[in-house]
Parts: C-alpha cells; structure tokens; sequence
C-alpha cells in the first residue's frame, strides 16, 4: 500500500505538522505522522510563541537537524531571512530587510512539499510571513545585548555577523587570454546614501593594524579562513596571499571560482559575479528535446507524440562549428567556460556529450513517438520511469532542456488554463455562473482526449451541476450523431444516491437515470442491453461496485466517482472495484485537496490515469527518494498532476464575484436499520392510539408521535435515552462526518443547529473526533456570561473549528460571522426560525459567502415536510406562518391522510 511511504516519518503516531490557514498564514498543529521527539518539542515551544519565532528556531537552533520535508520548507524560509539580513551590513540595529521579489517566491511555493492548507500559500503570503519575521528579529536585536552580530552569535555562531568579505568577478574584455578580473574587498561602511562601501581587503590589514584591533581583524577574516577549509581555490588564495591583489584570470580560473561559489557563501562570504552568471540556471548549451510539435492521428492517453532532439543554447540550433568548439574547451578539464554566439556559457564536455547521446539514443527508439503521458512526465522533470534512482538520469537532465511543441503547447494551455466556451446544452434548467461553464469545458475538453479529470471545486460551488451539464452535453452529442448511446456510471456514497436523483429532477430532468442499488425496486438486478441503451446514467454506490459484478462488464462512456477520496486506500476493495470498471474517461469529484497527502494522490491517479505516477511501488520510491534530499524539491511532482485537477476556492474573489452571498442545499440522508425499525414501530403506535382519540389528547397525541419521529432521525439513541449514539446507527451522523471531514481538511468553521438540548453534547462529541480538537456548544443552560466568552473564542482566527447550538438559545442575538458553513440537523419546521439562526453567520461583517445545509431524512415525515416547503403548495404557505408550525397543522389532518403523511418510505429510505 502507498500509505507505507510514510513509516519512516512516524504515520501513526502524534506528532507536529505545519497547517497553511486560510488567510495564508503559518501555524504548527499536533497529528499524526509528523515531527516527533525533542525536536517535535522544541519546534513546539517555539511556534507557540508565534510563526515567526518558530521559523527562526528553525534555522538557527535546527540548522543542522535532520527535519521532515515541510519543516524543511520553513527552515530555508528562515535560512534565507537570515542570509539576507547578514548582508545588510549593520552591527546594531538593521533596518528592515525587504522581502525576495513575488517571482522569487513564487518558484519557492513551487518547490513546496506537500502540507495541510498548501492551496492557500503564495507568494504574497510568504511575503507577509517575512516582513513578520523581519519584524520579529529586529524586535529581538534591539533587547538583546551587543545588537544585531551578538545576537546572531548567541543564538547560532554560523549566523555571527562577520560576512564583510565580499569576492568579487568580472569581465575583462581588454585581455583575450586573461578575460576575468577577481578583486576580495570588505564593507567599510554604509554610505549616507544607504549603500555599503567597499574596499580592497589589503586596506583591512592597514587600517586594523592602525587602530590595534586584532579581535576586529580575526571577525573579519573568519569567513575567509572558513572558506580556505572547504575550497580549493580559497586555500590557495589565502596561503600565495593573492587574495590582497587584484588578479587577472583565465576562463578556467574564473570557472573553478564560478564553481565553488556556493562554499564561499555556506562561509558567509557575499559573491558578486556578472549578470549572466545565474546560479540556479547558468547559462549553457543543452540538448532541447521537443513533445508533441505536430498533432497526433488520433486523440487519449495513448496518443503518440512526435519527438525531436538537437543542441541548442537560449533557443537557437547550434551549428556544427559551434559544437567542434565546445569540444576544444581550454583546460584539462572536462568542464569549463566557452565563448558561444558572443556570450560566456558554461560547459561540460563529457555530461553535454552523455545527454546528447542519451536523448538520440531515445529518439531512435521512439520512431512512432511517446505516450501522452511519457511525454507529460518528462515535461514536468519526473523521471521517465517513476521510482527510478535519480542518480542514473542526474547527468542527462542536467544539461537537457524538455519542452512541448506546438500542438501539446496548446493543449496543454487549455488543460491549465481553460476559460469558459460554447453554449449551455439543452434541457439544462439552470444558468450556469462562468466558472461552472468553464468547468464544464474543461470536463468536456478532458474527456474527449480521453484524459482523467479531477473536479475539486470547493465545497457549494457545484461540482454536481457541472458534471449534470457534461452529461447533457453528451446525450445531446450522440442524439445529433445518431450514434449509438452508452450509459455513464456514477459511484457515490449510498448517502448521496438521493441528491443526485434530486438534483437531476431539478435540473436535467431529461437524463434517463437508472439507480443500481437495493434502495431501488429492482435496482441489484443487472439490465439488459436494450435497456442500459435508453440509460444516459447509471447510479450506484460504493459498496455495491464489489457485489455488482455486470458493472466491470459494460464499456461505459464515463466512469464518475462523486467524494473520490473514498478511493484514496489503494488497498481496499471498493478502491480495486472501481479501478476495474472499463470507461472511454474518467472523472473524479472531491472537494479535498488531494495534492496535500501524497499516499490519496497516488490512488486517485491510479484511478483517473493509470501508469501516470507509475506503479505504487515505483511511486513510494521517488517519494522516500525526495525525503531524503535535503531540500526536497515536490516541484516536478505537482507539476504532473496539476493539468488533471481543476480546483476554485470560494476564497478566490473572481469567484466570490460571481457566487450569491447564501447559498441553501438539502443534504438528503439514509436511514440506518434500527432507525427505520424504531421509525415503523412509532407510526403502527400511533395508527394505533388515534383510533382510541380525539380531541386534545388526539392533537397531544400526534405532536408526542412527531416529537418521536424527530429523535429517531437523528439518532436511535436519542428516542431510547441509552445514550450510545454510535454514529454507524444514523445516517444523519455519517452524513454529518463525512460533510465535516472535508470542511476540516479545508479549515472552514461550521455553525450545527438542533432543537434538541440532548443532543448537543453527543454531537459536539462526534465532531470532535472529526476535526480532532474541541469545539463549543451553548443551549438553553449556558450562563450569560459564559455566551460572551465563547462568542469571542469563536470570533479568533485560531478559534474552535465547529460551534453546535441549540436553536432556541443561539438562533438569536449572536454574531457568529467566523462561520461560512451553517447546518441544520434537524428541521424546525418553520423556514422563518430556521433562517434567524442561519442569519447567525450570514450578518453584517461576514467576508465570505455562507453555505447552508439542511439535513432530510429521505422517505420520511422530513422529507414530505421539506418538499412542502419547496413547492409552496398550500399547507406550505401555512408553514411559511412564522406564528404556527408544521406540527399544529399537521394534527388538523385526518388519521388515513396524516398516516400517509408521516408512513416511512422504506425504499427511499435505504440503508445508510
């Protein structure tokens, strides 16, 4: 199984894990599986004291512990303020020291591993991140004794501020043989402009000598000394004393300083070389290899696509001439600087020579082309073969540049960035919002490839209605074709089979669904041809894939997994039963961040593109190979997946623009079997007691009968007073977990409604096993006093995640705007109490659209209650009647029409 990757790092056991909020700011949090031990303990203390404290313990106290890649991640966040501020040049008090720029910090979220909340990081966010740590060093400088140096010292001696050598490079054009100038100078000063001051290092002996300050010297020099320890080429400098004059070099010279570059500034050397020197990506020549210039014969992920390889240096073909060059590079070396259509490049001889070959070896071998997806993997810098070692290939892709040609170019551009196009199908009775038209371009762009899609909009932007709108689209496409139809499949959780047949009767109600689940009359019956060829969608469940063996028997045009993280244990049986079923595409809808646990990420692939992320035991490898570099690079990794996932937040303001400020949902839940037992006994009780009834004690009667009803959808245990609520026996529990499971990887805040004083401590017992820390919950017994204070522990940034409330004592009065997601889990009945406390969070000073979702137990009393409302027929408008209830006009009914009324629906009601 992929989840063993993580053994080594502690799954299982608790430990300190870095959370990304949604506001994009840094926290520490106790889970499993992460940093553990006395460094888990140390981070721990120091986070509490604030992200910025914690990142600089990390890269001063931690500097030389061997960390868990997203600790890792913040470590050279902290490695790379504080390289910064040594180089301000200020021994008292520095001044701020200004953030990297966007783009340099956007290619360090891009290298970021795997962590919870990685979709809200950005480059603004890091950005924030350093001014507070900027803020909290100087904080620091100006308390502690000695200033800014003492204060670096004492915390770590590798950060002590004596890095005022600088080693300086540069071009000499008026010697051919001798083309570069090395000059080593110190900071005297800062100018009155703010610029710090070089002199020739000589000028340090003099004035040092001059002034007597031996100790002053030694700091100075201390770097120097460091770097003649590690480098070659500083030893030599240091010992022909050299290093005091300013020298003219050859390119061989200047290469081996260009080399060792990264010794000089581990030492606390600053390095100033020319412009065209960069190194992350010095310039050279490499072997460009093209993917896909022209477009293929036939489109899916077995496509081939054509492939080329020449030498080429910043885009341009190197001639026959330039390459002989590059062979006589000076020196003995292999290595070295060359002079290449009037610039300096760095070369290799023997690696650029061992890439070249590789790659025509390749281009051989590959006549017909690559796969989509070799190709994509070799795009993103994958290894071709995922789990292979990376030493193999390290030499090869070193001096390889990968790009697209033009045909995947595109198509590529519309896989990442696909904007909405073309007109709503027909019979859709819906205006689509933009997004939603774009992501049903996108699906349908996707499945028409034949490429795995994973829609992981955010919860309540409606994933259902885009993926109702494709299968329109498609129904329409074959209509007009006059091709034969094949029926797609749905899996979903059993709870959810009714919110689809809702949502499609509101919306496509011209889609022929069959529901292939016991629930239904017939429904674990398989069809026959001519019938699943008049079926545009056939819905079943997750457990039913394993009993249903005719589902892996059909070609379906789409396989759809609705709460696809249900597939995320690649071990499991519905996980493998799914896998099997044969489609034309796939698509997956999940409102969890699946990019953030790479164990999920694996299956769901295994899944939307099998052989993408290679096999399970190929993948762990390449990912137990990156956790043990030192700073793991995940860059390559999400680059693969991210064209397969199309992901919008409501945080993003071009979809809060576009979304309405309340959105209301019935989430439809299942009976358990002892709820509908409980549930038939209470409605043959009460057959029984009208007939002996009338009058008061008939009203008392059905209003005690109803109460019942109530308690027993929501839990057993509720009615019986045994108080087990075991979530197993209601299907309001399972699909509050599984509801709340997602808002708790994503961070939201939720609001839980009852009417019920006895139920809210089980309930906040539940979500506390969900989101795994407490909550509040306030009823009809909270002191006053107490209500404030729990008001204002909600309204924290790092407040509790979830607040249940009884409805007659927080329907009212409180402002409770840190909440977007509002559930009912229970029905007063009556839409005008139901929306007072819904208006909790929806309210003056709420930032974010609100989500409301009200729990039906499907073919139930709450159901038929439900749909009166929605229709507004007649006794719904007596509903609306904020002066009477559902109950009161409920017991005006005679006994046949009220016992139809509340008689349960054991079909609907299923199984949950």
């Amino acid at each position: 199984m992929v989840s063993a990757e993580l053994a080594e790092h502690g799954e299982g056991r608790m430990g300190l894990r870095v959370v990304i909020s949604p506001q994009g700011r840094l926290h520490a949090e106790e889970a499993e599986g992460g940093l553990a031990g006395a460094a888990g303990a140390r981070v721990k203390r120091a986070f509490e004291q604030g992200a910025a404290a914690g990142i600089v313990h990390l890269a001063m106290e931690e500097l030389q512990t061997a960390l868990p890649a997203e600790w890792d991640f913040l470590r050279e966040l902290g490695r790379r303020y504080l390289t910064a501020l040594c180089r301000c040049g200020s021994d008292a008090e520095p001044a701020a020291v200004p953030a990297p720029a966007l783009e340099e910090l956007a290619f360090l979220v891009m290298r970021a591993p795997p962590m919870r909340g990685l979709e809200y990081l950005s480059a603004e966010s890091l950005a924030e991140t350093w001014q507070e740590i900027d803020v909290f060093v100087r904080e620091q400088i100006r308390a502690h004794p000695g200033g800014a140096a003492a204060y670096l010292r004492d915390r770590n001696p590798l950060w002590r501020l004596v890095g005022r050598v600088t080693f300086h490079l540069a071009e000499n054009k008026r010697d051919a043989a001798r083309p570069f100038a090395f000059l080593a100078t110190y900071t005297h000063r800062v100018s009155s402009g703010g610029q710090l001051q070089h002199y020739p290092l000589k000028h340090a002996l003099e004035e040092y000598a001059r002034a007597n300050d031996r100790q002053a010297l030694v700091s100075l020099l201390t770097p120097v000394q460091r770097a003649a320890e590690k480098s070659t080429l500083a030893a030599e400098l240091v010992e022909s004393k050299t290093l005091y004059q300013p020298q003219a070099w050859t390119a061989a010279q200047a290469y081996r300083f260009l080399q060792d570059i990264p010794l000089f500034e581990d030492s606390g050397i600053i390095v100033r070389v020319p412009d065209w020197w960069k190194r992350k990506a010095p310039p050279r020549p490499v072997v460009s290899v093209k993917i896909g210039e022209a477009a293929p014969s036939r489109l899916g992920a077995d496509a081939l696509l054509d492939f080329s390889v020449e030498a080429t240096l910043n885009g341009e073909k190197l001639t026959a001439q330039e390459l002989r060059e590059i062979e006589a590079v000076a020196g003995a070396g292999a290595a070295g600087l060359v002079r290449l259509k009037g610039q300096w490049v760095e070369i290799d001889r023997e690696k650029f020579a061992q890439a070249l070959e590789h790659w025509k070896s390749v281009e051989k071998m590959a006549k017909e082309g690559v796969t989509f997806a070799e190709g994509m993997r070799l795009l993103s810098g994958m290894p071709a073969e995922v789990g292979a070692q990376a030493g193999e290939t390290e030499a090869v892709r070193e001096w390889t540049g990968i790009a697209p040609g033009s045909f995947l170019e595109e198509t590529l551009a519309e896989l990442r960035t696909p904007e909405a196009a073309g007109e709503a199908p027909a019979g859709l009775r819906a205006e689509l919002r933009r997004y939603q038209q774009t992501g049903v371009h996108w699906l349908r762009f996707m499945t028409r490839l034949g490429l795995g899609a994973c829609l992981a909009d955010d919860m309540g932007l409606g994933k259902t209605i885009q993926v109702l709108a494709l299968l329109l689209h498609l129904r329409q496409e074959t209509s007009a074709g006059g091709a034969k139809r094949r029926a797609s499949l749905l899996v979903a959780p059993t709870s959810l089979i009714a919110n689809w047949m809702a949502e499609r009767d509101r919306f496509a109600p011209e889609l022929r669904v069959r529901v292939a689940h016991p629930s239904e009359p017939g429904g674990a019956q398989a069809p026959g041809e001519s019938e699943l060829a008049e079926v545009d969608l056939v819905i079943t469940s997750y457990g039913m894939t394993t009993r249903l063996g005719w589902l892996a028997q059909r070609d379906w045009r789409l396989v759809i997994l609705d709460e696809a993280q249900a597939i995320k244990n690649a071990g499991a049986r519905q996980a493998q039963s799914v896998k099997k079923v044969p489609a034309g595409a796939r698509i997956a809808m999940t409102g969890t961040p699946i990019e953030n646990r790479l164990s999920d990420l694996w299956s769901l692939f295994d899944f939307l593109n099998p052989g993408l992320l290679g096999s399970a035991k190929g993948f762990q490898g390449y990912v137990k190979s990156l956790s043990r570099e030192e700073h793991a690079d995940f860059g390559p990794l999400r680059s693969l997946v991210r064209p397969y996932i199309l992901r919008r937040l409501k945080t993003d303001r071009r979809i809060i623009a576009d979304l309405p400020e309340k959105t209301e949902v019935q989430a439809f839940c299942g009976l358990s079997a002892k709820q509908a037992i409980l549930y038939q006994q209470a409605v043959k009780e009460l057959a029984e007691h009208l007939d002996s009834a009338d009058g008061v004690q008939r009203r008392g009667i059905i209003l005690a009968s109803l109460m019942r009803l109530k308690q027993i959808c929501n839990h057993p245990s509720q009615w019986l007073g045994d108080n087990g609520f075991d979530p197993k026996d209601s299907g309001k529990f399972e699909r509050l977990g599984m509801l709340c499971e997602e808002l708790a990887e994503r961070q939201e805040r939720v609001l839980v409604f009852t009417q019920f004083r006895e139920i809210t401590d089980p309930l906040a017992a539940f979500l506390r096993g969900v989101f795994g820390r407490e909550g509040l919950v306030l009823h009809g017994n909270t002191p006053v006093a107490r209500r404030r204070e729990m008001v204002e522990a909600f309204a924290r940034e790092d407040g509790p995640p979830y607040f249940v409330l009884s409805l007659k004592a927080g329907g009212t009065g409180l402002n409770l705007t840190a909440a977007s997601q509002v559930i009912h889990f229970d029905r007063w009945w009556n839409p005008a109490v139901e929306n007072q406390a819904t208006d909790r969070a929806f309210r003056i000073g709420q930032k974010k659209n609100v989500l409301v979702h009200k729990f039906v137990c499907r073919g139930t009393v709450e159901e038929r209650i439900d749909e009166l409302i929605h229709d507004k027929r007649a006794l719904a408008q007596d509903i609306l009647d904020a002066g009477s209830g559902a109950e009161a006009k409920l017991t005006e009914m005679g006994n046949a029409e009220l016992l139809r009324f509340v008689a349960l629906d054991i079909h609907k009601a299923g199984e949950a």
